[in-house]
């Protein structure tokens, strides 16, 4: 088996995280599973549409010197998730909750082996590129293969390289796609565009780009302030990235926040294409990178209705939220938050479907 750590779920499961209630239905009593003996199969007859996964891991994150806590937001999202009303706005039905990848093991031996700061991060790196991204590439390949959308719940952002190389190899298989590679919309502070010097949270979109998966990237909402300069030339020179910064959305005004995703939707437009939202993105949102300003909540909400209708989507990715981070500061609402966001995009693709039918 190609992903040791994923965590299979049964129905029960889903359910003892249900708060059952006389006269309503939740999302946790209509959402499917899958059988995992048979899973390629299992998939292919299901008629869910999407595919729930998580990634609760801060490896990635540490690996990039950043705060640990991303491994903290599935849970509780989870739990907010499986009680959202089952209505006919979305009932659950075409959603598979698939399970979670536990990488604890490996952070642990990591921690505990682990001599000083230096020792830390090349072992997080280490453990990003021969663990983590393997098994993440595997599971996201045969899901996609079964033509399936992924809903990928992180975790570091250093998961969108195996989320996009898992994407394009089961898309191909699958016969969808004319060329190998997709492209990506990401709304984030941080570009994830630095270096490769091992993988981390930092570079997952450099490495893809550079092996040739990722083909065109639009950014909304870049932060001026955490950009380095390499990197922001990098990004002006190359006619196949798009950006534009929090500063020209919001603080000089040269285009407002619609205009500014619209403008992501139409550069992606020319093929299927990756949904990203980083937390960091959002205004004192709790995530290893949190920030005083960004996007409201309201507008990451309509981010994602907006891609999920008009983008050729292939994944939708939300990554970096935390609930608790190792520094002790703790967001109650994360959970609930991002299930909100899935609900949205979900809703969208579902009016998207029936428009397209």
């Amino acid at each position: 088996m190609g992903y040791p750590h994923f965590r299979f779920y049964k129905r029960q499961d889903i359910l003892s995280l249900t708060r059952l209630r006389r006269f309503e239905t939740k999302l946790g009593e209509c959402l499917q599973t899958a059988d995992d003996a048979d899973l390629s199969q299992s998939l292919l007859q299901s008629k869910a549409a999407f595919v729930l996964i998580g990634i609760p891991e801060d490896i990635g994150v540490m690996a990039n010197c950043g705060t640990g806590g991303a491994d903290t937001a599935w849970l509780p999202f989870l739990k907010a998730f499986c009680n959202i009303q089952s209505t006919d706005y979305f009932t659950g039905e075409e959603t598979i909750a698939l399970g979670h990848f536990d990488f604890s093991d490996i952070k642990s031996m990591i921690l505990s082996n682990a001599k000083n700061e230096e020792e830390l991060v090349d072992a997080c790196r280490h453990a990003v590129a021969n663990i983590i991204d393997t098994e993440v590439e595997a599971l996201i390949k045969l899901v996609t293969a079964a033509g399936k959308t992924p809903v990928v719940i992180g975790g570091g952002h250093n998961n969108v390289y195996p989320l996009i190389k898992g994407t394009v190899k089961g898309l191909l298989k699958a016969g969808k796609l004319a060329a190998a590679h997709l492209n990506v919309i990401n709304a984030d502070a941080h570009a994830d565009y630095r270096s490769m010097e091992g993988r981390h949270s930092g570079n997952g979109f450099r490495y893809a780009k550079q092996e040739g998966f990722l083909n065109r990237y639009a950014v909304i909402g870049l932060q001026e302030n955490y950009n380095n300069q390499g990197m922001l030339d990098e990004l002006y020179n190359d006619i196949t990235i798009q950006y534009s910064t929090f500063e020209d959305i919001f603080i000089r005004e040269k285009l407002n926040f619609r205009q500014a995703v619209v403008q992501a939707i139409s550069f992606t437009e020319d093929g299927y294409t990756g949904i990203e939202l980083d937390i960091d993105s959002i205004a004192q949102m709790l995530s290893s990178a949190a920030g005083p300003s960004g996007f409201t909540s309201l507008q990451a909400r309509q981010y994602i209705s907006l891609s999920g209708s008009y983008a050729k989507v292939a994944y939708l990715h939300i990554c970096e939220g935390a609930e608790q981070l190792v520094n002790g500061q703790t967001n109650p609402l994360a959970g609930k938050f991002i299930s909100e966001l899935v609900s949205d995009f979900i809703k969208a693709r579902h009016n998207w479907s029936e428009a397209d039918a």
